[in-house]
């Protein structure tokens, strides 16, 4: 049997929302932490009402409260939790009387996680957005896709999850551990933008030390580099290839068929290195390039769609998906050797519950 998680014993309050937050709640319900997920009442006319489901709320308990009218009740339950996290916009929580004042009163212990794209202030503080804008804002939307076109629609995961959701886990992890040596909370101001920010990290350095070029489709790791990119293969689908390395680019250049003295780092010739590689590679299927592959240090790889990522054996192997009622749910990680992580299911509770148990 599975023994209690790293987080055994702490307590979490989530004030519903979309984005980042839900994603954070789970990750620390999977680490053992007890998660009370504060809902409002539901309205038939918000699609958004809930958009995680069984997969981004597992392990969770729901009870509803309408913060306007409980907010009593709610305090009674922060009074007794080591952890808040919402994504109002900034000011929300206040208003509703639960904002971070409000909360160290009853628990000056508390760790108040605050979500948002821009950030409790600056000048867009107020202003709606969503993914997509906070990345633009960074300079790293503007760093993907190919010359001539706009930049592709990146998935949520950069914004959302990379730059929201892992900064968030920081540091109210962080500000946890300090909590539990100076008997104080604080505030932690998570802002989209500055997580990816902070994520662009290598690229400001590259362009300091000139070797990245605000050209789109002209680097390294923009799909300017012919060893670094997507390509079409016989049956429409795709492999990806990262061999960087001069050893694992010769041997890709093997499993291609082609001579291995090829200069990789001329870039004058990288556009002649590109037709050469999508003539070769469309000349086979994915599958039949991921078995020439097979074994071998070239950094080739089949793009799978979400149901053969599931199934692939790597994946499989590692248990990195579970399956449960037909539902994929992306295992916990990462893996803790001594305290591992589990996956729980998400229930429906009451406030006289949890207040019973979560005594002071």
């Amino acid at each position: 049997m599975m023994g209690p998680g790293a987080l055994a014993g702490v307590r979490v309050v989530e004030i519903n929302a979309i984005g980042p937050v839900p994603l954070a709640a789970t990750m620390l319900a999977d680490m053992g932490a007890e998660v009370v997920r504060i809902t409002r009442p539901q309205r038939a006319d918000d699609p958004w009402d809930d958009v995680g489901d069984t997969v981004l709320h597992r392990g969770c308990q729901a009870i509803e409260l309408d913060l306007k009218t409980e907010r009593d009740l709610a305090l009674a339950l922060v009074a007794r939790a080591h952890i808040l996290i919402e994504g109002m916009r900034p000011g929300v929580m206040e208003r509703l009387g639960l904002g971070p004042d409000a909360c160290f009163e009853v628990n000056p212990a508390l760790v108040y996680g605050r979500m948002t794209g821009w950030g409790q202030a600056g000048p867009l503080a107020q202003q709606a957005g969503h993914d997509i804008n906070y990345l633009a804002l960074t300079g790293a939307l503007r760093a993907i896709g190919s010359p001539g076109s706009p930049p592709p629609v990146p998935l949520n995961l950069i914004g959302d999850y990379g730059g929201g959701t892992m900064f968030l886990l920081t540091g109210v992890l962080a500000a946890l551990v300090s909590a539990r040596t100076t008997g104080k909370g604080q505030v932690v101001d998570a802002a989209m933008v500055d997580g990816i920010a902070m994520m662009s990290s290598v690229f400001q350095a590259w362009r300091a030390s000139g070797i990245w070029s605000d050209q789109r489709g002209a680097n390294l790791l923009d799909g300017g580099a012919p060893f670094y990119r997507c390509y079409q293969c016989a049956d429409g689908e795709y492999i990806a290839i990262g061999p960087i390395e001069p050893v694992f680019f010769r041997a890709f250049l093997r499993g291609l068929g082609l001579p291995e003295d090829m200069l990789q780092h001329d870039r004058d010739r990288w556009p002649e290195m590109t037709a050469l590689f999508a003539d070769r590679i469309a000349q086979r299927s994915r599958d039949e390039w991921a078995q020439v592959f097979d074994g071998t240090d070239a950094c080739v790889t089949p793009v799978l769609n979400w149901e053969e990522a599931a199934r692939h054996p790597h994946n499989v192997a590692r248990g990195a998906f579970d399956e449960r009622e037909g539902v994929f749910h992306p295992s916990p990680a990462p893996r803790l050797s001594g305290t591992p992580s589990s996956i729980g299911i998400a229930t429906e509770t009451s406030l006289d519950e949890i207040l019973a148990r979560w005594s002071l």
